[in-house]
């Protein structure tokens, strides 16, 4: 099933492939990239309203106040990161402690913003939002997003920032309203057991649409064996950040290997300091004869 997204950029491509660099390209309209972006987000919604909610529902089982919760998702928006902390806090942990904890959890976050730097580049300030925004459902979402025209062309790359800024924006909002229906049912007496099976929902839904969505599937399959490898060699604890860095790892040296591959190999010339042997002979052959007429 094609969305309104994927139609408008095959357009797009069609008309670049009619006349590449044209200057009469406009850009998109602004309600037509949020409705792109909504189109896009809505498999993220149906998990971060009821996971957001659920992170709501355990914030107000701590002694602190609600607004507090509310405040991690506006300004943190760590996601898995901030169950843990829920978590750290209620066995009472130190903010420090919370800290460290949601540090390392999130440096998975780092090996994702590797390969959205070329998009990220000329995003201006608002690199530094899509930057804090990058959860792991945004990311999969932004690494899946077909590119709304050529390098060369200014207006498509534009599109393209505005597009993803847009995902990121929808995207935090989402988790935020979930907090928000979290953290006023959790003035209720109600069972809320098995309410955090929301995140690993989403998780599968995300990998399955990319597994449609892309069409290379051995790393998917790679992911597989290195998380099964994971799991029979490395501790629980390292066991996370383990398993991406091993992946990413494999993923880059199988990128180099099919640029150096792909990259015809030009041998240069030798260089010849000195003329031919022939040249040389005519050239003393000459010098002799002009000196044989100029002597008296």
């Amino acid at each position: 099933m094609s969305s309104p997204f994927t139609a408008s950029t095959s357009h797009a491509s069609r008309d670049d492939d009619d006349g590449a660099g044209s200057p009469h390209r406009h850009p998109v309209s602004s309600r037509n990239l949020w409705q792109q972006a909504l189109n896009q987000t809505l498999p993220v919604m149906f998990g971060y309203i009821p996971l957001g909610a659920a992170f709501g529902v355990l914030f107000t089982q701590l002694p602190l106040s609600p607004w507090l919760g509310l405040l991690m998702s506006l300004v943190i928006l760590a996601g898995a990161g901030q169950f843990l902390a829920v978590a750290l806090l209620g066995a009472g942990a130190g903010i420090t402690e919370v800290f460290v904890a949601t540090l390392l959890l999130n440096s998975r976050h780092l090996f994702y913003g590797l390969s959205l730097l070329e998009r990220f580049r000329e995003a201006g300030l608002g690199k530094l939002y899509l930057i804090f925004g990058l959860t792991d459902e945004t990311y999969s979402l932004l690494a899946s997003l077909p590119r709304s025209g050529e390098r060369d062309d200014p207006v498509a790359r534009r599109d393209d920032q505005r597009l993803m800024l847009r995902i990121t924006f929808l995207n935090q909002s989402w988790w935020v309203l979930g907090t928000l229906l979290g953290l006023a049912a959790g003035q209720l007496s109600f069972d809320s057991s098995g309410i955090e099976f929301a995140l690993t929902a989403l998780f599968v839904v995300l990998g399955i649409e990319q597994w449609f969505a892309l069409r290379e599937r051995w790393p998917f399959m790679l992911g597989l064996v290195v998380t099964l490898a994971g799991l029979w060699l490395l501790p629980e604890d390292q066991l996370l950040l383990g398993s991406i860095a091993a992946a990413c790892a494999l993923l880059l040296g199988q990128y180099h290997y099919q640029r150096g591959k792909h990259q015809p190999h030009v041998t240069p010339a030798p260089r010849d300091d000195h003329p031919p042997h022939g040249k040389s002979g005519a050239c003393q052959t000459e010098h002799n004869q002009a000196s044989e007429h100029t002597t008296p």
